[in-house]
This record gives C-alpha cells, structure tokens and sequence, in this order.
C-alpha cells in the first residue's frame, strides 16, 4: 500500500489529537550530537578509513523531522527540522567516533588529500519517531554500514556488512524527545559497529564472520 506524507497544518491536526507536545507555531531547529566516547581494547592500526557516502532513504532525508501517525501514513513537521540536512548533520559526528573508537589510524571524507585503503558506505533507511501511540512514544532508527577493501582508494571486495536497528522509547511524543531518543540510539549503534567490524577481521580474536548481517530493534 502507498505511504502518505502530509505537510501544511501538520501541527493543528495532531494538536487536537494530542499526537505532540510543545506550543503550536514554535519553531524549533535541532542537530545531532556526538556521542560520548567510550573505552575500546582496539589498537590504533595503519589503515586510513574513507567515508565515501552516508545517505538517508529519501522519505526521512529532508530537514523536516519525520512522524509516522498511522500504519501506512507519516506527517513531515514543518516547525521542527534540521540545522543542515540530515546526511550532513550525522557526517561528522560518526567520522569522529571511526576515528577515535575503531582501529584506524584516521578517518577522511571525499575530497582529502589522504588516500584511504578502506571505504565505508553507510545507509539510512528508517529515522522517524513513531507517534501512533502517543502514549508510548518510539525514536526509530536503522542504519547498514558497508566497509569496503579499497586499494588506492577504489572500492574492492566487501569486508563487513551489517544493518543496525533501534526503537528509543520516549517519554512524551515531542520533537525534542526524539532528537534525544536518536542520539540515544546512535550512541548505541556506534560502539557495537567499531566492536562488530573489530571481531570480524580474520586476524582478530572472537571472529564472529564476514558478509551480511542484521541487529534486530533494541530499547
């Protein structure tokens, strides 16, 4: 069935349902923040890491925050949106947790002077809050990492694919709570990509497999 986006009077509607919390015409712009560093057993390695493209499935990659508000319907939010688009705002706060938490000696984005070794693709096809009930509000968001084998810089084989989901239960169904829902979910994701792409490399103790996998939802 075909999903329905709606705009325009976004907030009179769900006012009257109860669907969100925070004063009508109040304008709010919101950015992702950088999640907190954590310890890692990981030792700095000699490969350079290339971000290559994080892109956002495109009913969630416009800078108006995303509501599902039915089975197969969502509301864009034209008084809550992004700073920058979505795919920017997230670019730098996962090229710095790669770079400081994971086995690569630095971390680079298209354009650097530094040839990578190793290249990243990173998908994002769900990030919206599910507001269906507004009694228990949800942060949803799911993420696939691709690292590629980049031989002067040219993607090669595969190394390690994995898709990453989390549902963030919120505790009132309002823009503000699900940015801090998806930032919550984000610094879940992060440590366990740095983990999962570690035990995956032949070499590395507790190897746990190449090739495609799937981290179902998490609260």
């Amino acid at each position: 069935m075909r999903t329905v986006f709606t705009t325009g009077l976004l907030l009179g509607v769900l006012g009257l349902t109860g669907c969100l919390s925070r004063p009508a015409l109040n304008r709010e712009t919101f950015t992702f923040n950088p999640p907190a560093n954590g310890l890692t057993n990981q030792p700095a390695g000699n490969r350079v890491l290339g971000l290559r493209k994080l892109e956002i499935a495109a009913p969630f990659g416009g800078r108006s925050l995303v509501y599902r508000t039915g089975e197969f319907s969502y509301a864009r939010d034209p008084y809550a949106e992004f700073l920058e688009s979505p795919d920017e705002e997230l670019m730098d706060p996962v090229r710095e947790w790669l770079r400081r938490q994971s086995n690569f000696k630095d971390v680079v984005v298209n354009g650097s002077a530094i040839t990578p070794d190793s290249l990243v693709e990173i998908h994002i096809s769900r990030m919206f809050g599910d507001f269906r009930q507004s009694a228990h509000p949800l942060a949803i968001l799911t993420m696939q990492f691709t690292f590629f084998d980049a031989p002067k810089g040219i993607p090669g084989k595969v190394i390690f694919q994995r898709e990453y989901s989390r549902s963030i239960s919120l505790s009132v169904p309002s823009a503000a709570e699900l940015m801090k829902g998806w930032d919550q979910a984000l610094g879940e994701i992060l440590p366990e990509v740095s983990s999962d792409l570690w035990n995956s490399e032949p070499e590395s103790p507790g190897r746990q497999g190449q090739g495609v996998s799937s981290i179902g939802d998490r609260q």
